[in-house]
């Protein structure tokens, strides 16, 4: 078996440098609107029994005037898989279900209606096979057909920097993964969710750690903007209702569905880490 220490070891500073960057630009804009709302982080260790490096991560976590919530995370952990959970992902041998994961999640949650929320994670996996995962989607409590197309295009864009099929494969993944069955309705106007693409060499750890870090880039460079044009709007009553409620679909989708989410639970992660993606309020009519 190939050993991806190294790689994972690049992975893990890239996705922590990403972490930085975007952190620091959700900042510039709270000092923007008049806010002096910093990060806060939070370091956590993984336990793991007969583990002496199971590693861990940190969370960040800001709560402003823009960013009524917004979490960064960013997390490496080492161990093995429990049985019955190693059958559910790839490339595990069910005589070594060891695994190694490295990544950053990010879940905005936004103070004015009018401001969509995000989701964003990239991620390098390791079992008996090696693969990057991840993507980004927007979920605007009240959709701007602008927002929405600039959020697309700029994914497109990453994309088609290195694959001309990869946009439209990539966009029909993540409409058909955030979608909410029992509710029969998406969980927000879509983007971009891939996963396994799988690095059988150094070659392929390259090429697909590239597309990779430019999914990064392409979110930093979009989101920001789309804050931007919308954070200063007039917002009634009528439109927090639509997103406490809008948001209460969002916690469903989380808890219920969302493969992030149980991975965290199932590989032993931090519990205010993995949950951070829930919102601060929500209403169920």
């Amino acid at each position: 078996m190939t050993d991806w220490t190294d790689n994972t070891a690049r992975a893990r500073e890239w996705f922590e440098s990403l972490r930085d960057r975007i952190c620091a630009s959700f900042e510039e804009i709270e000092r923007e609107a008049g806010s002096d709302a910093a990060f806060e982080y939070t370091p956590w260790q993984r336990e793991e029994e007969g583990n002496a490096d199971p590693g861990g991560g940190t969370r960040g976590l800001i709560k402003g005037k823009v960013f009524e919530k917004a979490g960064v995370n960013v997390s490496t952990v080492h161990g093995r898989f429990a049985p019955e959970f190693a059958k559910t992902m790839n490339g595990v041998d069910p005589d070594d279900p060891t695994f190694t994961a490295t990544g950053i999640s990010l879940v905005a949650h936004m103070a004015n209606p009018h401001v969509p929320a995000v989701h964003m994670n990239t991620r390098f996996l390791v079992t008996g096979k090696a693969w990057f995962g991840g993507g980004a989607d927007l979920n605007p409590p009240i959709p701007y057909e602008e927002d929405t197309a600039d959020f697309h295009a700029r994914m497109r864009a990453a994309c088609a920097a290195h694959n001309p099929t990869y946009y439209d494969r990539y966009k029909k993944w993540a409409d058909e993964y955030f979608y909410i069955p029992h509710r029969e309705v998406h969980r927000g106007v879509g983007g971009i969710f891939y996963d396994h693409l799988e690095c059988s060499d150094e070659a392929e750890f390259e090429r697909h750690f590239a597309f990779t870090r430019d999914v990064g880039e392409a979110f930093l460079d979009i989101y920001p903007q789309l804050v931007r044009r919308r954070m200063d709007a007039d917002f009634t009553p009528e439109d927090e209702t639509a997103q406490l409620e809008y948001r209460g679909r969002y916690a469903e989708f989380n808890l219920v569905y969302d493969r992030g989410t149980l991975f965290g639970l199932k590989t032993g992660g931090n519990i205010d880490a993995i949950l951070m993606s829930l919102p601060p309020r929500a209403e169920w009519s």
